[in-house]
């Protein structure tokens, strides 16, 4: 069959499948964004921000990907001539490290190998030096399905006095990211991922220090302007009227299903995956201490590729999971569970897998990853 996009089970990691009431919030006429209509939506929007961030600060929503917002961040928190300290074990905090070098040197980086987990040691000695500025992290790891514990870096980046720059954008309404409790000084998150909305905005928090602390950076994305203007239910520049609306009824999705209630769900999906790939044999990558709750990423079964499972799966079965990037790309296909996703949708993606598998003589006990799921099914 034909791949659909409207009937499709939707699985990748982000964008994720938008719920109907947010796709219909998008179809309305065009509105004046100086008038008094919008400006009501921007203020709806203000006063849900802490729904998703589980905290309340300095909020503002960017027209722009989650990108857009790591830029805003870096370049109105980072200084040339002031360390700042990145930890990677993926595309994304490789990403985050080569903005983080446009607007600061020295940059010290600190890897681990993708999918294991950031090291935390060699971290809390490079801070314990006394000059670092800001410590840059991904939270969540889409691109090996990896959760990093940021919990055990929290207690060295404050004893240190670095502000504390986190990328949230596949864990902010997915994985826990208690702002306050970690003394976190910037938060990114994406549109597209766990709260469910369209892609094409990124929303920030930033404490208190932070907003002090901000510096002009790039036009289009200064946070200062930003928060002025949001303060007055205004967006400095012109929108991305559509992509607005379609956020706000998103954080009322959230706000009714309950920030809690949402990581709760989507934790329970994570379980059920990663126990289904126990039951039919498959392996996940990254360590599976830290495996990640929004999307996880198994090997691909000895012998098969892309065009053998991810290809398969979405030509005839009309289920779309994501496949790996950069140094795992063809070893890898990632699952997403986060926004809306529900036991529908992962009870099919395994029916569709152990046909597969089946068909390839590799499925060791048909039906266990159904029974699997079945068993965590609330």
């Amino acid at each position: 069959m034909t791949f659909d996009p409207e009937t499709a089970t939707f699985l990748i990691a982000g964008p994720v499948r938008i719920h109907p009431r947010v796709l219909r919030a998008m179809s309305m006429s065009s509105v004046n964004h100086r008038g008094d209509y919008f400006h009501g939506v921007v203020q709806e929007i203000r006063e849900l921000l802490p729904v998703l961030f589980g905290t309340k600060g300095h909020q503002v929503v960017l027209t722009g990907s989650g990108t857009a917002g790591l830029e805003a961040v870096y370049s109105g928190l980072l200084r040339h001539g002031q360390r700042t300290l990145v930890l990677t074990n993926g595309n994304f905090g490789e990403r985050t490290d080569a903005i983080a070098r446009r607007y600061s040197d020295p940059v010290t980086t600190l890897s681990a190998p993708w999918g294991q987990h950031l090291p935390i040691e060699a971290a809390a000695a490079e801070l314990a030096k006394g000059d670092v500025r800001a410590v840059c992290v991904v939270l969540n790891e889409t691109s090996v399905g990896l959760q990093n514990d940021l919990a055990g870096l929290a207690s060295h980046v404050k004893k240190s006095g670095a502000l504390f720059l986190v990328d949230g954008i596949s864990a902010v309404a997915g994985v826990p990211c208690p702002i306050d409790a970690w003394g976190l000084d910037a938060v990114i998150a994406g549109s597209q991922k766990g709260l469910a909305a369209p892609p094409g905005l990124a929303m920030v928090h930033l404490s208190e220090r932070a907003r002090t602390e901000l510096a002009p950076g790039t036009f289009y994305l200064d946070l200062t302007e930003h928060l002025k203007s949001i303060a007055a239910n205004d967006t400095p520049w012109t929108p991305a009227v559509p992509l607005f609306l379609a956020l706000r009824e998103a954080l009322v999705l959230l706000k009714e299903e309950g920030l809690e209630g949402r990581i709760a769900r989507t934790h329970r999906l994570a379980e059920a995956t990663r126990a289904a790939c126990d039951a039919i044999g498959l392996e996940l990558f990254p360590d599976r201490r830290y495996a990640s709750d929004t999307v996880t990423a198994i090997r691909n079964p000895q012998g098969m590729d892309d065009s053998q499972v991810r290809k398969v799966l979405v030509d005839r079965y009309n289920v779309a999971v994501q496949g790996g990037q950069g140094s795992v790309k063809g070893k890898i296909f990632r699952i997403g569970h986060m926004g809306i996703a529900d036991w529908p949708d992962i009870l099919v993606t395994f029916a569709a897998l152990e046909r597969i598998l089946a068909k390839a003589g590799k499925l060791p006990k048909p039906g266990a990853s159904l029974t699997a799921i079945g068993e965590r099914i609330p």
